[in-house]
């Protein structure tokens, strides 16, 4: 079990659950981070993670895919069963396009593929980092009726359509929220990820097909369509 701690002065500094088993990596790593102000918990397997996840609070889990005991997606899985909102961040050797997708499926909200540079990871923490403490005014998290079948509680993430609910993830919130505050335009691909990413880098592109589908699979043929503009992007229409 690692726990670190560089003071007293790291009590309500952003706590990180770090999943990685290969040792020289996780040192090197979890040192970085302790010197940028984040408080790391560590583990070396998907068992060991899930009972620090089960017994803490996290702001962030970082999960490599290849872990002893529990694989990361199948840890993934169990946190996004328990917490819909903690931002996942997925740590892979393997590139394949097939991985990605399925991590994002589960529930997760972004990847950093091996190797990486501290620089670029701690750019993709801050960028959830900064969503999570980002005060809503009252009114926007009203529950919105979308249309006489549709309804949006951005408060508890909750989207009702027909007889069904769907909660969702802070990253499919995100999404929903900016395109029904921009119904009937035409949404540029580079400006959604901007919006949600904070680039518009080409696997981001690539996740943003994926959101897309998942929040057109909970919506479904309920009056609220999220079209395709040919090479341009998105636009939301409600009937």
């Amino acid at each position: 079990m690692y726990i670190y701690h560089t003071s007293e002065q790291m009590i309500n500094r952003p706590r990180i659950l770090y999943v990685e088993d290969d040792q020289t990596l996780s040192f090197v790593t979890r040192d970085n981070l302790v010197h940028r102000g984040y408080e790391i918990d560590a583990a070396e397997n998907g068992e060991e993670a899930w009972k620090k996840f089960v017994e803490n609070k996290y702001d962030l889990c970082i999960v490599d895919i290849m872990l002893p005991k529990m694989d990361g997606f199948s840890l993934a899985q169990k946190i996004r069963d328990r917490d819909l909102q903690v931002p996942i961040i997925f740590v892979t050797a393997r590139s394949t396009r097939e991985d990605k997708i399925h991590g994002l499926r589960l529930g997760g909200d972004d990847y950093i593929t091996k190797p990486f540079s501290i620089e670029e990871l701690v750019l993709k923490i801050e960028v959830f980092l900064k969503r999570r403490s980002i005060q809503i005014p009252d009114e926007v998290l009203a529950v919105q009726q979308i249309n006489n079948r549709v309804t949006w509680d951005p408060a508890n993430l909750v989207l009702a359509t027909g007889d069904q609910k769907h909660t969702l993830t802070r990253r499919e919130a995100e999404l929903l929220s900016f395109l029904l505050r921009n119904r009937d335009k035409v949404l540029k691909r580079e400006d959604l990820l901007i919006e949600l990413w904070g680039h518009d880098h080409f696997f981001s592109s690539r996740s943003l097909d994926v959101f897309i589908s998942r929040l057109r699979k909970h919506l479904g043929d309920h009056g609220v369509i999220i079209e395709n503009v040919y090479n341009v992007g998105y636009r939301m229409k409600i009937s």
